[in-house]
């Protein structure tokens, strides 16, 4: 539920059930990553094409190209232009360290592809610290076609690690929401690697779906469509398409959201009277009521160790963001500056809370330090929404408006780098990052 803000794809039951279908995951058109603003004070760093043995011919990936992309969209690092490379080596023992000094990169990728079979090939790497000249990782992976570009994203995952410490999040997913208008419209829910590509629909729909929400180990979504002239919420296994009825009360069957441990769903109904926060309990099926109040409580989220719940209320005139212990007991207020805070979420180490912050018909998305207190605005558009964070917490994907389409961005946690996906299949909302995978 939104409180006074207008979106793409509507709130509300608009039409009757003309369509809905739930199948395997199905190929689709790739969203298009650009980036937007790359950031100050990057760490240089050269990412050579990996070598292959039949130069009449192309590898099947490009490796290098595919980490060379992760790196600059995670804001951290500067990549050197490959014309701007005076070698190529494929291995450390090829390498002069002096001219990459010269080209004033700190570390150095290089590697190369090697095929072993029809199918199977052998992806050897090596990251070096130009500067100390030595070897900091060196890694050999044997892997079949299929997985070739999943292995650059871990390789990316490896190499970001090493270099900063914190763990990467490029071999992870995301979810969306694509819309399509016109007299036949269409809704479909879309899994896709972090970088948009191999992009699969799981769901197609002539009715809105919105709010799609991950399971803790990556298996599952919860999402509500408006079938039967309805809301309802729905969870369905992403690897089979096989899905579950969770709520199809009258009225509101809103905004699902995973407990960490995946035994529960916090979830918006209003069956009772007024919205509310309640909890299912996956195994038993059974409903409890968190939240009793005249208000609209809407919007929950977990905290990362299970013991609070986020909402958005406007109990207090505004909407704003509320906690409520778990458990059940008294609401607290969170939110204070500004008139419009909405669609909270926790970061992974629960330090921070990122939610749309709004006032003068302008919403962007924002990040409270909850120990200082301090807000921070990190974007600049006029209709961000739907904020959700990477799995190690350093970026922030949201939903926003670009001309008369509605695109995916990101931003990182410090505001200094912003990049796009773009998708040519209609307007993209309701961005949900998935958890690690398992």
């Amino acid at each position: 539920m939104k409180f006074a803000m207008k979106s793409k794809i509507s709130r509300h039951a608009l039409l009757a059930l003309v369509l809905i279908s739930v199948a395997l995951p199905v190929r689709a058109e790739r969203l298009i990553p650009e980036i937007t603003t790359a950031g100050e004070s990057r760490s240089p760093v050269a990412v050579v094409p990996f070598a292959w043995a039949d130069p009449a011919s192309k590898p099947p990936e490009d490796i290098a190209q595919i980490i060379q992309a992760n790196l600059e969209r995670s804001g951290r690092f500067s990549a050197l232009p490959r014309e701007a490379m005076f070698s190529r080596p494929s291995s450390s023992v090829e390498v002069n360290f002096k001219d990459w000094r010269l080209l004033k990169s700190d570390h150095l990728v290089v590697g190369k592809i090697q095929q072993t079979s029809r199918d199977q090939y052998l992806v050897h790497m090596q990251l070096l610290d130009v500067l100390a000249e030595k070897q900091l990782l060196g890694y050999s992976y044997p892997v079949h076609k299929t997985g070739l570009r999943r292995l650059a994203h871990q390789i990316s995952d490896v190499i970001y690690e090493k270099l900063t410490g914190e763990a990467g999040a490029f071999n992870t997913r995301v979810a969306y929401v694509t819309a399509t208008a016109g007299k036949n419209p269409q809704y479909r829910l879309f899994v896709a690697d972090a970088d948009g590509y191999n992009a699969q629909s799981i769901l197609s729909s002539k009715e809105p779906v919105m709010s799609p929400a991950w399971s803790a180990d990556g298996r599952y979504l919860a999402y509500v469509s408006f079938e039967k002239r309805q809301s309802q919420i729905f969870v369905q296994e992403i690897l089979t398409g096989k899905r579950r009825l969770i709520s199809k009360f009258k009225g509101i069957n809103g905004a699902p959201a995973w407990s960490p441990d995946g035994r529960q769903l916090a979830l918006t109904l209003s069956h009772e009277g007024n919205p509310d926060i309640f909890l299912f309990d996956m195994d038993s099926r059974k409903f409890t009521r968190l939240t009793h109040n005249v208000a609209i409580d809407t919007e929950p989220a977990w905290s990362p160790d299970g013991s609070k719940i986020l909402f958005t209320s406007d109990r207090g005139g505004k909407p704003q963001l509320y906690t409520i212990p778990a458990l059940g007991g008294q609401a607290k207020r969170i939110t204070f500056e500004g008139e419009y805070n909405t669609r909270g979420s926790y970061s992974p180490d629960g330090r921070h809370i990122a939610m749309v912050h709004g006032g003068k018909g302008r919403y962007r998305i924002a990040l409270l330090n909850l120990k200082s207190g301090r807000l921070k605005i990190l974007t600049n558009g006029w209709l961000d929404e739907s904020p959700s964070f990477a799995p190690n917490g350093r970026i922030l994907l949201y939903a926003t408006a670009q001309g008369n389409s509605g695109v995916l961005s990101a931003v990182s946690v410090d505001g200094r780098s912003q990049h796009r996906l773009v998708s040519k299949e209609g307007d993209v909302r309701e961005p949900a990052w998935s958890p690690y995978n398992k």
